[in-house]
């Protein structure tokens, strides 16, 4: 195992699709170097679904916690985060199963970051349900109503600190159960007096940070970043309406690191799937019916809100896009090895056909365009695959191709759930590859 995994001090973790690509086993391969201090989330909330799968075959679905937390590195909830405090009871209470004696010990978050609360969760699934048959593929944990509300009410969003002031906390959730009940109607979610109950014994268990906790624990030593979701759902870049309410690309966990005074110090890692996969409604070029049952997801399946579990063929076309929308990876992390030896008929789709036309190549948009962003996922649901890559069935095969591909060389691949190799970038400096792009842009 090297010594120093990554060139540069810390190592920002970003899927480049639909989510699902394998972040959680990254991360935990990272921690189980010992390298690394501590795994900040950057993003999203509780409807994070990170697997891990450790040697000795204990399993963990991370949600809000880091995915480092089986191997005792601690993890901090930024700024950008929406914090369930009910939701990480219940984390908590699984990791202890699992042997972590005191998981909240291991755990700070940020007072900034907004609280995501049952009245949250209500009103996001009562909205997806009115929408029909046109469901946006929600997970109906109620983050982007926690987003949303707090865009619409900045002043009296409830906080992480918040949670350490009950009567702050009692009226900060009355008048948001009222807003939304005004709105929506009846909340089917439990009183206000049991929500503080346990948001309050959540301030008590965890550490609560002010905005200078980052710049020390940066100080300590190397951090990993954890995004959650992916690249192609990002709320500006990915394909509108089927996105989060979150930024998924580098952009939070780099604003972090500025904040901390380490701007520019840390390897940005993409991660990719052999194969391209999304949950719920939205465009999937590559999807094929008959590659379910030859790849079995023993962790992803059908999802009340989300949808189904879809499978299609590496889509280069659309993680390339990805690439390019975070504005470049340093290196990449190709997770399911062992699905191309175990699917003989996986390929790889190089260009789609639309309207007629041959596109190689989706052009971003302007910055936060949102119509945009609706005419791509209209011309992404009429197209279809129509040039294809096959590398050799070798998994060395398809980390070259992937690699060329994406233009970055691979530093971790993955077969299977718990086996995972890092690959050591010293010797050839950090550089910035961008898709499309022969040659490295050094940093």
């Amino acid at each position: 195992m090297p010594s120093a995994p990554v060139p540069g001090d810390h190592t920002v973790v970003v899927d480049l699709g639909y989510g699902d690509a394998g972040k959680g086993a990254v991360v935990d391969r990272l921690c189980r170097t010992g390298e690394f201090t501590a795994v900040v989330r950057f993003n999203g909330g509780a409807q994070a679904a990170h697997n891990v799968v450790t040697e000795d075959g204990r399993h963990h679905t991370f949600a809000q916690f880091g995915s480092g937390t089986l191997r005792g590195v601690p993890s901090h909830l930024s700024r950008f985060c929406c914090v369930d405090p009910a939701a990480l009871a219940a984390e908590a209470d699984h990791l202890r199963s699992l042997g972590v004696p005191d998981p909240y010990a291991l755990l700070s978050a940020d007072r900034r970051a907004l609280l995501t609360t049952p009245y949250h969760a209500a009103a996001n699934r009562l909205r997806e349900r009115a929408r029909g048959t046109a469901r946006h593929g929600s997970c109906g944990m109620g983050v982007g109503e926690t987003a949303a509300y707090a865009l619409a009410h900045p002043q009296d969003a409830p906080t992480v600190g918040d949670c350490a002031s009950r009567p702050r906390l009692l009226r900060l959730l009355r008048l948001l159960r009222d807003r939304l009940a005004d709105e929506l109607g009846p909340l089917p979610a439990p009183p206000v007096e049991d929500c503080v109950e346990v948001f309050t014994a959540f301030a008590r268990a965890v550490t609560l940070t002010g905005e200078d906790h980052l710049a020390r624990l940066a100080r300590r030593g190397p951090l990993v970043l954890e995004g959650a979701q992916g690249v192609l759902l990002d709320e500006w870049r990915g394909f509108h309406p089927y996105t989060t309410w979150s930024t998924t690309t580098f952009a939070n966990a780099e604003a972090l690191l500025a904040e901390a005074g380490r701007p520019d110090s840390a390897l940005r890692l993409g991660v990719v799937r052999t194969y391209t996969t999304r949950h719920g409604p939205g465009p999937l070029v590559t999807e094929n019916a008959e590659l379910p049952p030859l790849l079995p997801e023993p962790h992803n399946g059908h999802g009340r809100w989300q949808g189904a579990f879809r499978i299609g063929h590496f889509d280069a076309v659309a993680h390339a896009y990805a690439v390019e929308v975070c504005g470049g990876v340093d290196a990449l992390a190709v997770t399911h090895l062992d699905a191309v030896t175990r699917c003989r008929s996986l390929r790889i789709c190089r260009a789609y056909g639309v309207d007629g036309t041959l596109v190689e190549r989706l052009a971003p948009g302007p910055p936060q365009d949102l119509v945009h962003q609706a005419e791509l996922t209209g011309r992404l649901l009429r197209a279809a695959p129509a040039l294809w890559d096959t590398p050799g069935r070798a998994p060395g095969d398809w980390v070259a191709a992937l690699g060329g591909l994406l233009g970055a060389p691979v530093l971790l691949t993955s077969s299977g759930p718990a086996r995972q190799e890092l690959r050591d970038l010293r010797s050839t400096g950090k550089s910035k590859y961008v898709s499309g792009k022969g040659s490295p842009l050094s940093v």
